[in-house]
């Protein structure tokens, strides 16, 4: 017999409609926001009284409410996201999932009987990360979209929390929570839930149109395969959707579970992106991922939307009950109901003799079992009735609709004790009044030093091929792990720190998770990075708590709000350099057989002929880095302990240059900018 292990379906409800249709057409579990922090602030979403009647409408049903508070925050949102963490623990809701490491530090602290699920927005892509989460104390990590079968079945099995994976949706093209694209253009971040899809837009290269647009990702036909190698959750995107979309995907999911093979071109039809791609998944990263909203893509959903409302306007009872009647002469009725979890009792009056026809059980089991427009079904009503009596219908039925509505209230759950807990008292630390000066860079022939730099940060297996090279400057080096980092490279990153370890450096910079325990478990120091996202204080120390002390701040927080840090932390920023908008596993300049002859540089248009630098790193990802180089100078800087020169693409002459210019105040000769720095962030 097939070992068939327990797994939801997890839909998406960015509205009462979307809600109705996944619960109505099947699912397990929803994920919806309120009307903050929630990383679709475009989709409808709920008011607060909205919000709750909505966790009341899925748990009656047996449905499972994930709550999205998946944004990140500043520190004067700090008041209205305790207001909002107040009302989700009155919901009674069955987990939250979150990408700030600050709202898990306030949900831990307030709410701990919630369970935490990490966010696909905290770029968690490799078995140590996932083991961090683990270890932070969260229930679930919601892994990147980008990993294939055996990377995900490398991290499931290495860990005891619930793995959970996209299995059907948009894809973005970038690593998620990794991307600033939409941020550094209009100032509307995806970590902020505010994208736009600037890359929907004409971007172009040598190889196709629409070169920052993947199609839709589908892994409905492996849903099984999921199952059986322990993914707990297969979550289907879309609360921007429309309902029929939601209850298209939820009832392919139950097919493909079922063993049945998913209707692709319904699904196609009501919505795709030239069709579907498993590519990460079945390990065909190349040009057949690519594609776009076409117009027979928008067509094609003028002939499936109306069969597909069809499928989910009625109330499917998918509760059974047990009811028990018991009416014995001289007595007062009553009604014992169960779901098997759940018990409730209704009384009702002294049946009377009947001076005519009295009830009989077949009667009273109809009424009984009139649960039309309820989720409640009830195939044989144990019914005991004394001789001779007379149980009118209208009785019966108030008995049933009081049990009813008892049972409902104990169904909708509980709410979760909200603690009016203090947070951990620290000693904030007043940053240098001249900040130390750090130079990165990104190969080994742009290495210099200065008498005023303190650090030299180079990518650890460049910094090991090139030990002799390097050697004297061997005091200052910092090692940088990538920024990802896939199951398949961990062992060998950790023999890396181990030689590096060796070679007497003490300091790696960390963008992701997981390098932060890999670096811990090597004995060296992890230096916190800007892909940490890290935008308030609370999130600051908690990376103080995983054992990071020395953190950059996230690109996207202004200079205000990096002044009125309260932290303990020693802290610095970006002070220049090209910012990285996306991380790209699947490389524009891929073509279908590959990467080919390519240098690992190249260029991606936009559609004014403005070129984004496109840099390779080992064939493993790329880059998209700003055209425009972001330049601190002339601005007012805050206090900090430190300021990160951030080379590219710089030839050493130029890096030297930069670094000069800004250390005497001056601007480059070419065009600069500030940035998110002088902008407060939507």
């Amino acid at each position: 017999m097939e070992n068939e292990r327990p797994i939801e379906i997890l839909a998406p409800a960015g509205s009462r409609a979307q809600l109705e249709a996944a619960v109505l057409s099947g699912a397990d579990a929803v994920y919806f926001g309120a009307s903050d922090f929630n990383a679709r602030r475009n989709a409808e979403n709920f008011s607060d009284e909205d919000f709750l009647d909505a966790v009341r409408y899925c748990h009656v049903r047996g449905v499972k409410v994930a709550v999205t508070l998946n944004t990140l925050v500043r520190d004067a949102e700090t008041e209205r996201l305790l207001q909002t963490i107040r009302l989700i623990a009155k919901s009674g809701a069955d987990a939250v999932i979150v990408q700030d490491l600050a709202v898990a530090a306030l949900l831990k602290r307030h709410v701990p009987s919630l369970p935490l699920h990490a966010s696909t927005q905290m770029a968690v892509h490799n078995v140590s990360g996932a083991k961090l989460l683990e270890e932070a104390g969260f229930a679930r990590v919601v892994l990147a979209r980008e990993l294939s079968k055996k990377e995900i079945e490398t991290i499931v099995s290495a860990v005891n929390c619930e793995i959970e994976v996209f299995v059907h949706g948009a894809h973005c093209m970038s690593a998620s929570g990794l991307c600033y694209l939409s941020s550094v253009f209009g100032g509307r971040s995806g970590n902020r839930g505010l994208c736009a899809q600037p890359c929907r837009l004409a971007f172009k290269n040598d190889r196709r149109d629409f070169t920052l647009s993947l199609k839709d990702l589908s892994l409905l036909s492996h849903a099984r395969e999921l199952r059986d190698m322990g993914v707990r959750s297969l979550k289907i995107e879309g609360r921007m959707k429309r309902p029929e979309y939601v209850a298209a995907a939820v009832r392919a999911a139950k097919d493909a579970l079922e063993g049945k093979a998913p209707d692709e071109k319904l699904l196609s039809g009501v919505f795709s992106r030239s069709g579907f791609t498993d590519g990460y998944y079945a390990g065909r990263v190349n040009g057949t991922m690519f594609g776009y909203r076409r117009k027979e893509d928008v067509l094609a959903a003028e002939s499936v939307l109306p069969a597909l409302r069809e499928t989910y306007r009625a109330e499917t009872p998918r509760v059974g009950l047990t009811m028990k009647l018991s009416a014995p002469e001289n007595e007062r009725t009553v009604l014992e109901i169960s779901d098997g979890e759940h018990t409730v009792r209704a009384e009702g009056e002294v049946p009377e003799k009947a001076l005519g026809t009295p009830t009989s059980p077949e009667r009273a089991a109809a009424a009984l079992t009139k649960l039309g427009g309820t989720p409640y079904f009830c195939a044989s009503p144990e019914v005991r009735l004394g001789e001779g009596l007379l149980l009118p219908a209208s009785a019966l039925n108030a008995l049933r609709r009081e049990a009813v509505g008892r049972l409902s209230d104990l169904r909708a759950g509980k709410p979760h004790p909200f603690l009016e807990a203090n947070a951990p008292g620290i000693s904030p630390r007043r940053p240098a009044d001249v900040p130390a000066l750090r130079l990165r860079f990104e190969n080994e022939t742009q290495v210099f030093d200065l008498p005023e730099a303190e650090k030299l940060i180079l990518d650890v297996r460049k910094l090991l091929q090139h030990t002799e090279l390097l050697r004297p400057f061997l005091p200052k080096l910092v090692g940088e792990l990538p920024v990802l980092l896939y199951p398949g490279d961990e062992a060998r990153a950790a023999a890396d720190l181990e030689k590096l370890r060796a070679l007497g450096v003490r300091e790696v910079l960390c963008e992701n998770l997981g390098a932060i325990r890999l670096v811990r478990e090597a004995g060296l120091t992890p230096l916190g990075g800007m892909h940490l996202n890290l935008l308030n204080s609370e999130a600051f120390e908690a990376a103080v708590r995983m054992g990071v002390t020395d953190l950059t701040a996230s690109f996207e927080m202004n200079l205000g709000d990096f002044a009125a840090l309260s932290t303990a932390a020693k802290r610095g920023f970006v002070a220049y350099g090209r910012l990285p908008l996306m991380r790209l596993r699947s490389c524009p300049n891929r073509d279908d057989g590959g990467c080919g002859s390519c240098d690992g540089r190249a260029t991606v248009l936009d559609r004014r002929g403005e070129a984004f630098p496109l840099l390779c790193s080992a064939r493993r990802f790329s880059t998209l880095y700003n055209p425009v180089p972001l330049s601190v100078a002339g601005l007012k800087l805050p206090r900090a302990d430190f300021i990160t020169l951030y080379f590219t693409d710089e030839t050493p002459a130029e890096a030297k240059a930069r670094a000069k210019e800004l250390l005497r105040g001056e601007k480059p000769p070419f065009r600069v900018t500030a940035g998110l720095y002088n902008k407060k962030l939507l």
